[in-house]
């Protein structure tokens, strides 16, 4: 569904500065899945969507989506996908509805299919009530899932999602999600062409939970790519974090550092954070080592990896970091300053 090589996007700022962007984006997306885009402002994710969707060209490399050329066929390409910016797609004084009709009739729907392909969106999306309603008086969990209806009203194969949940709370993120992600298995059952999903995103529990495979990408290149259990469990492991007796901080490490499957140690005053392949197995056999040198251990706590500890051990930066910086199409550009 999609293929890039060599991908790269340079931009020239008002000081006549070079800002690589992207910087050489090789990736194969097969229909059907659902892929999130992880990486830090500034790391390049929303400039490649917006070279994936043909609203800015590549600088050099190839790209294909849907099986079209983006720089030969972009009409071909636009007309296969769905995308769902960062900002809101609607005019905020036109009535919902009558937005994803005039979408549908863009798309080439005629208008008793376009209203017909409207009703079925908002009803699967719950905006049936306000769809009478402004966009300016839709709430922001109600504008972001009119956008999805836009972006869904012609039902491409392919659809863009850059931050979808961004700015939503925790209730009307994981609403969302629920009617993205019903849509797509009900378009499975129907037994259309399988809906592949390609996502960026900043809510890391979201790809963690949602993405049948996660793409890091830092400094403009692809720097991780597998699902998000094997990620966690290849490159960051458990951390196993105990709280010591002053006196035993430095035998408690050196145990825990000569433990079976420990990657890292580390010790801040009395508590010693091991990173080991596998904490709940690591656990029993440390505490055993440590009483039998007669160690005082007061708390012992498992942590299970998340995808930031990922972006940590490939990087030792956090995901969380921000920019600083904005490059000329509006994308933040990583200093590598932590966030305050």
């Amino acid at each position: 569904m999609i293929r890039t090589r060599g991908l790269t996007k340079d931009f020239v700022t008002g000081k006549n500065q070079a800002v690589h962007a992207v910087r050489g984006i090789t990736l194969d997306v097969e229909p059907g899945e659902l892929v999130a885009v992880l990486g830090p402002n500034g790391a390049g994710k929303t400039t490649t969507l917006r070279m994936l969707t043909t609203l800015i060209a590549p600088t050099s490399g190839t790209a294909e989506v849907a099986g079209y050329d983006v720089l030969a066929s972009p009409a071909q390409v636009r007309h296969a996908i769905g995308y769902v910016g960062q900002g809101n797609a609607a005019g905020h004084v036109q009535r919902a509805r009558d937005e994803v009709v005039t979408q549908g009739v863009v798309y080439g729907l005629d208008r008793q299919a376009a209203r017909r392909r409207a009703d079925e969106l908002l009803d699967a999306l719950d905006l049936v009530e306000p769809a009478g309603r402004k966009v300016s008086d839709l709430s922001g969990g109600q504008r972001r899932r009119l956008d999805v209806a836009m972006g869904l009203v012609h039902a491409p194969a392919l659809l863009f999602l850059d931050e979808p949940s961004t700015g939503l709370d925790p209730h009307n993120r994981a609403n969302l999600w629920e009617h993205i992600l019903r849509m797509r298995a009900d378009r499975a059952a129907s037994g259309a062409a399988p809906m592949t999903i390609v996502l960026t995103t900043h809510y890391l529990d979201e790809a963690d939970a949602m993405a049948e495979r996660v793409v890091v990408v830092d400094h403009g290149e692809v720097i991780a790519d597998d699902t998000a259990e094997n990620l966690k469990a290849g490159l960051a492991g458990d951390r196993v974090v105990a709280r010591v007796a002053e006196p035993d901080v430095a035998r408690f490490a050196e145990l825990a550092t000569n433990s079976p499957g420990t990657r890292a140690v580390r010790v801040t005053g009395n508590v010693v954070d091991v990173r080991t392949t596998d904490g709940p197995a690591a656990v029993p056999g440390l505490l055993r080592a440590a009483e039998a040198d007669g160690l005082s251990v007061a708390t012992v706590a498992i942590h299970r990896p998340t995808l930031d500890d990922v972006f940590l051990a490939l990087t030792g930066r956090s995901l969380r970091e921000n920019a600083i910086q904005t490059s000329p199409d509006g994308e933040t550009v990583s200093t590598g300053k932590a966030a305050a």
